[in-house]
């Protein structure tokens, strides 16, 4: 099982490649969506942060949303077409940044052993982190689609780590090394 300090890492960088993905698009470019039975890079990037605040949420600790308005419309059950009212750059930016502040703040506070039953979530949070990175990498793929199909730019080199393969064409963290 990897360490949970060396998963958190993993998750920093899967969170870092998203941001080579889309930090020098342009607003316009993050909203815009090819057509309306799919989704902007923007609405790619709110969920990833929506799902993270969830899995924490439920899995580890019933915490607020940190922006609720948002739950809604990041949700995957919100049929794509429903999808195109997002909100600005900034606001999906503090949501992502907040999400991952709470990620590390839960994980830290498991593996301190500030938690009841500090074993029991140690092995919640190794299953979490490995889900969580996973799902960053899954959008990061249609968020590349998006970028280089159809706005034009080039993609940044995949990450480095050892931990990393690709199966069936998404970066994976694989749950053992």
């Amino acid at each position: 099982m990897h360490d949970i300090s060396a998963l958190l890492r993993e998750y920093d960088r899967a969170r870092a490649y998203t941001d080579e993905l889309w930090k020098d698009l342009t607003p316009d470019e993050v909203t815009w969506r090819p057509h309306e039975e799919s989704s902007a890079i923007g609405w790619h990037l709110g969920h990833q942060a929506h799902v993270a605040h969830f899995m924490v949420r439920n899995l580890t600790a019933a915490e607020p949303s940190p922006d609720p308005e948002l739950d809604g419309l990041m949700d995957s059950a919100n049929p794509e077409k429903f999808r195109g009212a997002l909100p600005t750059v900034q606001r999906l930016t503090v949501f992502r940044d907040t999400v991952a502040e709470r990620v590390h703040a839960r994980i830290g506070a498991i593996t301190a052993g500030n938690v009841g039953a500090p074993d029991q979530l140690t092995v919640v949070a190794h299953h979490l982190l490995l889900s969580l990175i996973n799902h960053e990498y899954q959008h990061d793929r249609w968020i590349s689609e998006v970028r280089a199909g159809d706005l034009g730019h080039a993609l940044p080199p995949d990450p480095s780590s050892d931990r990393l393969s690709r199966i069936d064409g998404y970066l994976v963290c694989a749950p053992s090394t």
